[in-house]
């Protein structure tokens, strides 16, 4: 199923993703700050694509009249997260292509994922992490709704070979009602 917002479509993953994947997840401003290495190929990024994002509630970021991918939303329940959540629980994780940074494009995928998992999924509550240092994704989580909830200690990452600090962000439904309410007066 595709997500659409005022500007982008939010669709699931396809091979033939693989080339745009890689334009933008070579960038080293891009995956580190998530906790992945720069892709070295565009056949990693086929790899990637096929092991990773090819699962349900993981789209493709595109923007309206075109089809290319130039980030990725993910939406993940409960045991399939990264965190130990329930069923009724799910978290939400991003990253957009630098060219496409501050034009409020995240902000905008978040709100339709959060909408999507409240409104469709029926969900509790929705999860997001950002570690140390990724200001900009702790910046989309705030517009969002979303408030600190923890912050974990230090953890290493194989991928990167980085101890990094991520911070635990949550919203609840009640919570998103809430604001739904106050941004329709």
């Amino acid at each position: 199923m595709d997500l659409e917002t005022k500007r982008l479509v939010l669709r699931p993953w396809r091979e033939s993703d693989a080339t745009d994947l890689y334009e933008y997840a070579k960038d080293s401003r891009v995956g580190p700050v998530a906790g992945w290495p720069p892709h070295q190929s565009v056949d990693e990024s086929l790899d990637v694509i096929r092991t990773i994002f090819m699962q349900e509630g993981v789209y493709a970021m595109t923007l309206k009249g075109g089809d290319a991918a130039i980030g990725c939303i993910g939406i993940v329940r409960g045991a399939k997260s990264n965190f130990p959540l329930g069923e009724d629980e799910a978290e939400i994780s991003y990253w957009l292509g630098v060219p496409f940074w501050g034009k409020g494009l995240m902000t905008e995928a978040v709100n339709e994922v959060v909408r999507h998992g409240f409104e469709d999924m029926g969900l509790s509550t929705l999860w997001c992490g950002y570690f140390n240092g990724n200001d900009r994704s702790w910046h989309v989580q705030k517009k969002c709704g979303f408030r600190h909830h923890r912050t974990e200690p230090p953890k290493h990452f194989d991928l990167i070979d980085e101890t990094l600090t991520e911070h635990i962000s949550r919203l609840t439904r009640e919570e998103w009602q809430g604001r739904q309410g106050s941004q329709s007066l």
